[in-house]
């Protein structure tokens, strides 16, 4: 994919974004997207043949997939997936895993959580590690992508006491830093369009996001 086109947040100090298994606090008063099997809701409107596009956010740790996510397949009328508590749900924490059987297997269970993620279409929020996978990145080709950024001097709030393994250790804001710039290429060649999350209301992040997925349905709607 081209790089993606992005679209920056200009209105003043943006909400926290919990990530990574940590409950979402009930938002404006609606009912809670299904998630992970429960009943489907209605997906974006279009021709049959792309009822099962997802839109799929993907970027780095702490910049806000899951609780965008969920806010975003709400206005939309749509299921949530979130692939990390689909591997938590399969198979234990994914501190657990990665200290009895090491990132390589993980990254094997995430991909197969994308697969079902996918396949459940919605809205779907990945691990921010899922783009390394080359099969994932081909899957991911046939949907519409989202790439969620965050600056370093915010993320650093974000992840203070986090439990993520690949941030464990001394100095996890600089440990993020050097994972961010090496995924960095992979975020921005596999993404459609890329929104911060940096600043300003996460509301107003919600609905660039809600009008673009919109956009696009329309687009492709014959």
């Amino acid at each position: 994919m081209t790089s993606p086109e992005r679209v920056p947040s200009d209105a003043p100090a943006a909400d926290a974004a919990p990530e990574h298994g940590e409950a979402a606090a009930p938002e404006h008063g609606g009912a809670a997207a299904p998630e992970h099997g429960g009943a489907a809701a209605p997906e974006l409107g279009g021709a049959a043949a792309r009822e099962r596009a997802a839109i799929v956010l993907i970027g780095p740790m702490g910049a806000g997939k899951t609780s965008v996510g969920r806010r975003v397949a709400r206005a939309l009328g749509a299921s949530f997936s979130d692939t990390d508590k689909i591997v938590v749900r399969d198979h234990g924490p994914i501190r657990d895993l990665f200290s009895a059987h090491g990132e390589a297997h993980f990254r094997a269970l995430e991909r197969d959580a994308v697969v079902e993620a996918l396949a459940r279409g919605g809205v779907v929020a990945l691990g921010g590690g899922a783009v390394l996978d080359p099969l994932t990145r081909d899957r991911l080709a046939a949907h519409h992508v989202v790439l969620l950024t965050v600056a370093p001097n915010v993320v650093a709030s974000r992840i203070h006491g986090d439990d993520r393994p690949l941030l464990s250790g001394e100095d996890p804001a600089e440990r993020w830093r050097r994972i961010y710039e090496e995924r960095r290429p992979l975020y921005e060649a596999t993404a459609d369009i890329a929104f911060d999350t940096s600043s300003g209301p996460l509301s107003r992040v919600v609905d660039d996001i809600v009008t673009w997925a919109r956009s696009v349905e329309v687009e492709e709607t014959p």
